[in-house]
């Protein structure tokens, strides 16, 4: 098969599937060829998006070689679109009716009610819904993709479960659990990390501590990111009197982050709807955290099943993730067993190699005219809730 994966730029959370189909394609004579149509905003340069990316012989710039990237994307056997609001890349696949495998997050992050705009009905028809009945396929990256497809009647029963995958680090679960409790000597450990604006919402963390802080716990809250609300949500914590229990350690890279998270005992995940994805809760969950989510991100309802190897809360409660803290705080066995339980969902299924197998089997099966795979479970599972 002859692969084409078309997206704005190469990251850190599409790098390890990337060389996984890379892998599968070559295994089977085939190419694979990863098109970025912009240069990385600086923004995320500066956040270390593009940091310990070797620079892959499959990744190529539209902007350097259009005449080139075009007719791979033209040719190819198969290709996946996402993160890119251009529609004229695909145009021709779409006029001629070669396989087109969409990758979205949802339409409406900050409501529904945007569905009703007659401007971006005509948009969405055009774009998605009169394609319905053609070999057009729906990759969700989040738990209300679909939801948002089925306003607009698109795709119907060709909507899978899917998201973003950062690479999976194999430990030996004792291990990992043993190291979070010789890092703390008897300190419950939480970590928040994420941008600090609005909708990531890291005045709940804040609020988690002071609940703890109130019962008497022993703990440390540390908080990695920067934003337009870092000096804010720094006074809140100084209102709160919680100098000594929070420590702001700013910006951090993507693996200095995830060592952070192997040394935590709790993560605290608290953004809202307009977290399409979410993939710290991919990285907390395989770094063995016990893991506190706000069920509106995307990938929380995909990955957590709440009580099993997580917990979920609604955002808008933020007192619900203090009482679930409080909890976990004193039930040692339940956060170990949550702990393991996460660990093991993301080593058996939501992990890369697992999510590009199951797609390139998708794709070739579609390709040879036979039933696509049916998965009960995990990525490339039908999404026939819709929430």
């Amino acid at each position: 098969m002859n692969l084409v994966f078309v997206s704005n730029y190469m990251n850190h959370h599409q790098m390890p599937v990337s060389r996984e189909l890379y892998r599968l394609c070559r295994e089977q004579g085939g190419s694979y060829t990863f098109v970025q149509t912009q240069p990385m905003e600086q923004e995320r340069v500066a956040m270390g998006w593009g940091e310990s990316l070797a620079e892959a012989d499959f990744v190529r710039n539209y902007w350097e070689d259009e005449i080139r990237c075009q007719e791979s994307i033209d040719q190819a056997d198969a290709v996946i679109f996402g993160g890119c609001e251009e529609e004229s890349y695909i145009e021709h696949r779409l006029r001629t009716g070669k396989p087109l495998w969409r990758y979205s997050e949802p339409l409406y992050k900050t409501g529904r009610y945007k569905f009703v705009s007659p401007r971006g009905l005509r948009k969405k028809y055009h774009d998605h819904t009169r394609y319905r009945g053609g070999r057009v396929y729906l990759l969700c990256a989040g738990a209300y993709v679909a939801g948002d497809f089925r306003l607009v009647g698109a795709y119907g029963g060709k909507r899978f479960r899917y998201g973003y995958f950062p690479a999976f680090r194999e430990q030996e679960p004792d291990t990992l659990m043993a190291g979070k409790d010789q890092v703390s000597q008897g300190q419950l450990r939480l970590l928040w990390a994420a941008r600090m604006i609005d909708w990531k919402h890291p005045e709940t963390a804040l609020q988690v501590a002071a609940g703890l802080r109130e019962r008497g716990v022993d703990f440390r809250l540390d908080m990695i990111g920067d934003g337009a609300l870092f000096q804010e949500i720094r006074e809140q914590a100084k209102a709160l009197g919680l100098e000594e229990q929070v420590a702001f350690l700013g910006y951090c890279n993507p693996e200095k982050t995830r060592e952070y998270m192997e040394r935590a005992h709790i993560f605290l995940a608290t953004s809202d709807r307009q977290e399409g994805w979410g993939a710290v809760v991919n990285e907390a969950m395989n770094s063995g955290c016990a893991l506190i989510a706000g069920k509106g991100m995307g990938a929380a309802p995909y990955l957590v099943r709440h009580g099993e190897n997580g917990c979920l809360f609604d955002h808008r409660r933020p007192r619900q993730a203090a009482e679930l803290a409080l909890g976990l705080a004193e039930n040692e066995a339940l956060r170990r067993r949550l702990g393991r339980a996460a660990y093991e969902t993301v080593r058996t299924l939501w992990n890369p190699r697992v999510a590009a197998e199951r797609l390139y089997a998708c794709m070739a099966a579609e390709l040879c005219g036979e039933n696509i795979p049916e998965y009960e479970a995990g990525p490339l599972s039908r999404d026939l809730i819709c929430l």
